[in-house]
Parts: structure tokens; C-alpha cells; sequence
């Protein structure tokens, strides 16, 4: 997944799912645009299935998580910009 390449759409939802806890409530990450600039959230369970139906959002693959957290990491301790 490049989201370099691809247009800021603000019609593009993306979901990055973390956790379902043990109390009922999942963790996720939200976007709008580009899944690199989300906000994380928690909700219950039903609400938060609700909340993907509402906004039609893309569901990130695990594949897609990493490669987000690896291009955080170059940002934040690396160079930005590489490919490797």
C-alpha cells in the first residue's frame, strides 16, 4: 500500500483494528484521507461495528498496519522518504 501515490479523498475511511478487550471494547485507529494521520478510539463492540457500517470504512490489513508503523519509524528515528 503506497498512500504517498494516492490523492487526499476525503471519502476514503480507513479503520486499523487493535484490540478487542476483554471488557468488550475494541481499539482502533480511524482516518480520513490517509490512513498515515489517524485518531485512535475505543468502543464498545456493537458501536464500533455500527461506526465502520456508518462510514463505509477500508479495513487495513495487518500487512498494510506494519508498513505504516515501519514508515512512523523512519520518520520518527531514520530517514523519511527511503524505500528499503
Amino acid at each position: 500500500m503506497q498512500t504517498s501515490a494516492r490523492a487526499f479523498d476525503i471519502t476514503r475511511r480507513y479503520v486499523r483494528f487493535r484490540e478487542q478487550r476483554n471488557d468488550g471494547f475494541v481499539e482502533f485507529d480511524f482516518s480520513i484521507g490517509d490512513p498515515g494521520l489517524s485518531v485512535e478510539l475505543v468502543m464498545p463492540l456493537r458501536e464500533y461495528q455500527s461506526f465502520c457500517r456508518t462510514h463505509r470504512v477500508i479495513h487495513l490489513t495487518r500487512d498494510e498496519g506494519e508498513l505504516l508503523d515501519f514508515e512512523e519509524l523512519k520518520w520518527r528515528y531514520g530517514q523519511p522518504g527511503l524505500s528499503e
